[in-house]
């Protein structure tokens, strides 16, 4: 079988990490084209892997047959529209920008075009990603095996058996990163609050998320029977984790991520 060539419109950080990945899964760089607006994108990617570009996003989408849009939401439907109706056959449109369905694809695109719609997360740029991902109607077990192949390069990736499950995956991975990061900070000043230095509040902080998070990841048991094994009876533990539910923090959690699922929603309404 014909190693499938696989395009890229738009070259920015989250295209460029998915072909620095892909390169590491033994795709050779004769099978990837990407496009950007700029020359200069063009060259820098051609030099870095060694792979093809162009600045004709219609010459690109004739070529592959997966065509992976990297583009901004806002100017995804001109992309499209400005794409030929007739491309190459059997052709699976993968699609990771937020907001965008897969009616309003396939409205701009054709009708019957496979598509794959992705939500990865900003850990992707560290090869630490998760994504999840939507297929239509259209898109066959082979062409679901070519999406997973180039979101794996980056993390994992989850399908979904409906669409509208998007915006959660945005509340929870897609945004969740931001979650994180604000833990942190907090953490960061609570320590230098207590008497650390900065750098040394921060540095325990940072090592000991990623720490929870591998012990997290890599434990047979969830993330509630981990969390009562630290906490010893009467302990400093416990004591924190008390004031964490004297305050309601899965109430103000469950808040958050449902103002960020209604936010995706309404998005999708307004690109549509």
């Amino acid at each position: 079988m014909t190693a499938p060539i696989i395009g890229f419109i738009g070259a920015g950080n989250m295209a460029t990490s998915l072909i620095g990945g892909m390169l590491q899964q033994n795709i050779k760089p004769a099978q990837i084209i990407a496009s950007d607006r700029t020359a200069e994108q063009c060259e820098r990617l051609g030099k870095q892997f060694g792979i093809g570009t162009s600045l004709d996003n219609a010459v690109l989408a004739a070529e592959c047959d997966v065509l992976v849009l990297a583009v901004k939401p806002q100017v995804m439907q001109a992309v499209c529209r400005d794409l030929p109706r007739e491309r190459k056959p059997g052709q699976l449109i993968v699609s990771i920008a937020a907001g965008i369905n897969c009616a309003s694809l396939e409205q701009w695109l054709g009708e019957g075009s496979a598509i794959v719609r992705c939500m990865p997360n900003t850990p992707s740029l560290r090869r630490q990603g998760v994504s999840g991902l939507f297929a239509n109607a259209s898109v066959s077990d082979t062409q679901k095996q070519q999406a997973e192949t180039i979101l794996n390069a980056v993390g994992i990736s989850l399908w979904l058996e409906r669409e509208e499950l998007i915006d959660a995956v945005t509340a929870v991975s897609g945004s969740g990163p931001a979650y994180f990061f604000y833990m942190m900070e907090a953490m960061t000043a609570a320590g230098e609050k207590l008497g650390l230095p900065r750098d040394t509040a921060e540095r325990l902080t940072l090592f000991t998320a990623l720490g929870a998070a591998d012990m997290a990841v890599h434990s047979d048991v969830d993330a509630a029977e981990l969390r009562r094994r630290v906490c010893s009876p009467g302990g400093t533990t416990e004591q924190a984790i008390n004031s964490f539910a004297r305050d309601d923090l899965p109430a103000i959690v469950e808040r958050a991520m449902q103002a960020a699922a209604t936010r995706a929603a309404e998005m999708t309404k307004e690109l549509a």
